[in-house]
């Protein structure tokens, strides 16, 4: 019987877990942290042996394979071990891909990923579909495969996802963008980062299909040098691409695959801002090559209601607009809020830096920022590089305080929006639970 070892007991880690068990595989999961009630009651319940609060060496090298959850970098000692010793590792979505025999849809990006997947699996539940989502977003991939039975799976994939990833295959592949972000995790070369997300084309036949962004330099750069089988649609918002794609007509989104089309004005689409373009445009060309009626694909675009933590309006007090984008990690999801929201901005950034190079920021911080309050235990790079920009920067050590500064700093007709530029680790457990404090500090504020 094989041994497969899973590292980490989140939702990734325990759903790989279930569906080893559930193909009769010798399992055990191993987290060097605490395990969640549901997490640890959901292992018993399968009757899959765990450990939490560390690692046990020989029963995690004694595996045949190591299933390891996205958030365990490389560069901790027991990933050190396993590489030592040549034992195969994949991620859970790998796993999964190899008992799904559902269509897969599969998005990846440095920034739209989570809306666009969310806007493709709205679209597809509309039109009557079996679908299911999962990967970054929503219950574990492998736990789905194991407990219910799509006929089409809509997979937000991140880079540490797809690094794990080498005989998986997307039915159709979505890359929207590449901006630098976690370089920490890869060794701060934006080149390594870039081949990472160009995984989502491996394994592509000539009947498969790759969307991506045309206007994206580095994308275009990258594929110069590859030989794609996969048919090729381009999303631009600045030429028009012809008959497989999506492009703009004046003030209309067309979007096409073969010979059918479909168009919608800009100003009906229930996303705001130049970026959602992109994704309403990838939405939209999913919808045409799974043949969704253009009626369809039309109130989908129109009638999505966007994510959490994501551009996500909160509540408007004294005249000033609260916006929590707490989902924006790194410097262009902060370059895209920043450019979508018109009037004077009170900013609320930092946290964990991820090796930010925030230059892109500077002619937007000189023109609407009218203050910024610094939510991190560091904010060092934040300072130096806005101190002679804006005339206020002020820095706070909770959600709270800085929603209280920022009111105070604010003027009717002003937004507050919370778009951090990093990660959330320093003082919340994720950007989720950074948003909702946020929300919560909003809600409790009086005018």
């Amino acid at each position: 019987m094989n041994r497969t070892v899973i590292l980490g007991g989140g939702e990734s880690g325990v759903g790989a877990a279930v569906l080893a068990r559930i193909k009769g595989f010798e399992v055990f999961l191993s987290d060097n942290g605490k395990l969640s009630d549901a997490n640890r009651l959901c292992l018993t319940k399968y009757g899959i042996p765990f450990e939490e609060g560390g690692h046990t060496r020989d029963l995690i090298l004694n595996a045949d394979e190591i299933i390891k959850s996205p958030g365990i970098a490389e560069t901790v000692p027991i990933m050190r071990e396993i590489r030592s010793r040549n034992l195969h590792v994949i991620s859970e979505i790998e796993f999964a891909g190899r008992y799904c025999t559902a269509k897969k849809i599969c998005i990846t990006g440095s920034n739209g990923k989570t809306t666009t997947a969310s806007l493709i699996y709205f679209l597809l539940k509309n039109a009557g579909l079996n679908v299911g989502l999962a990967g970054n977003i929503g219950k574990s991939y492998a736990y789905q495969v194991a407990t219910e039975r799509f006929d089409y799976y809509v997979l937000e994939l991140s880079s540490f996802q797809l690094d794990g990833m080498y005989s998986f295959r997307a039915d159709i592949a979505v890359l929207l963008n590449i901006t630098p972000d976690h370089l920490d995790r890869y060794n701060y070369n934006f080149d390594n980062y870039v081949n990472s997300k160009f995984r989502i084309t491996q394994n592509m036949r000539h009947d498969d299909c790759f969307i991506f962004c045309s206007d994206d330099e580095a994308t275009v750069e990258n594929l110069k040098t590859m030989a794609l089988e996969a048919r090729m649609l381009p999303l631009s918002q600045t030429e028009t691409v012809g008959k497989d794609g999506a492009w703009l007509d004046g003030d209309k989104l067309v979007a096409s695959c073969g010979d059918s089309e479909f168009e919608i004005f800009t100003d009906e689409l229930s996303l705001i801002g130049r970026h959602n373009v992109y994704n309403s445009m990838a939405a939209a060309v999913t919808g045409k090559i799974l043949n969704i009626s253009n009626s369809v694909i039309r109130s989908s675009l129109a009638g999505f209601k966007g994510i959490e933590h994501r551009l996500e309006k909160v509540r408007k007090v004294g005249g000033i607009e609260f916006i929590n984008d707490s989902k924006a990690t790194n410097v262009n999801s902060v370059w895209y809020a920043l450019e979508s929201i018109p009037g004077k901005i009170v900013w609320i950034a930092g946290g964990t830096d991820k090796g930010n190079d925030y230059s892109s920021l500077c002619n937007f911080v000189k023109e609407k920022v009218r203050a910024i309050v610094c939510l991190g235990v560091d904010n060092g790079k934040i300072l130096e590089r806005f101190r002679n920009l804006t005339p206020v920067i002020v820095e706070t050590r909770s959600a709270r305080e800085a929603v209280e500064k920022s009111f105070e700093l604010g003027e009717p007709g002003d937004t507050v929006l919370l778009s951090p530029a990093c990660a959330s680790f320093d003082l919340f457990e994720n950007y989720e639970d950074r948003g909702r404090q946020f929300k919560k500090a909003v809600e409790e504020l009086e005018a």
